[in-house]
């Protein structure tokens, strides 16, 4: 079987990879600029790393995310402004549905632990999750974090994910942690879901 991991080149993705390599796997990059930077390119090392050590090549590519947030909170405003990051977390699952479809997976692969940030508390996980009807798996969910931590390490790959990227301005300052899916489902009716999805998979680029 084939995952798609959705790497943001944080600690916990590479982790979550290296927990299902006895799948195929292959690893997709959401890039948020202008709202995040640097983020695809540690992103791109964490990947390398984690091939070198499963000796064998993981291919990466990079989809642009940053402008279905700008249209978002264009549209949507001060009702949508705690739901952003819910919202893209949304729309990454959908993308990587789609790109599931284009590449032959049949499992997405994230690096989710339950409670660990607002969009992780099992409520915002259960709305996320519904955004899709492709399984994602989620081998880190129950780990403590310090157990990720060590893991990252003796894979080499917590250096480089610790790095200096910055953090996502797109971030609301109030984060909602027990959204309504009823609530999320209204704000993204007010928006092309399907033609932002369609636009991200015709900017994916192969990166590795």
């Amino acid at each position: 079987m084939k995952g798609i991991v959705l790497n943001s080149g944080g600690i916990d993705s590479p982790v979550a990879a290296y927990l299902m390599a006895d799948h195929d796997l292959i690893a997709l990059h959401c890039d948020n600029h202008p709202y995040t930077e640097g983020t695809l390119q540690i992103a791109a090392r964490v990947t390398s790393r984690l091939g070198d050590v499963l000796k064998r090549k993981i291919p990466l590519f990079t989809v642009s995310h940053g402008d279905v947030l700008t249209e978002f909170q264009r549209v949507c405003g001060s009702d949508g402004r705690k739901y952003t990051c819910l919202f893209c977390k949304r729309m990454m699952f959908r993308v990587g549905e789609r790109v599931a479809h284009v590449m032959g997976g049949d499992f997405l692969v994230t690096g989710e632990n339950l409670g660990q940030v607002a969009s992780q508390t099992l409520q915002n996980i259960y709305v996320t999750s519904r955004a899709v009807r492709i399984s994602i798996v989620r081998p880190v969910i129950g780990l403590d974090k310090l157990d990720i931590i060590s893991i990252a390490e003796t894979l080499g790959t917590y250096e480089i994910s610790t790095e200096k990227a910055s953090g996502c301005r797109a971030v609301p300052r109030y984060p909602a942690t027990r959204a309504q899916l009823d609530t999320v489902e209204a704000l993204e009716r007010r928006l092309p879901v399907e033609h932002f999805v369609a636009r991200a998979v015709e900017t994916m680029e192969k990166v590795l």
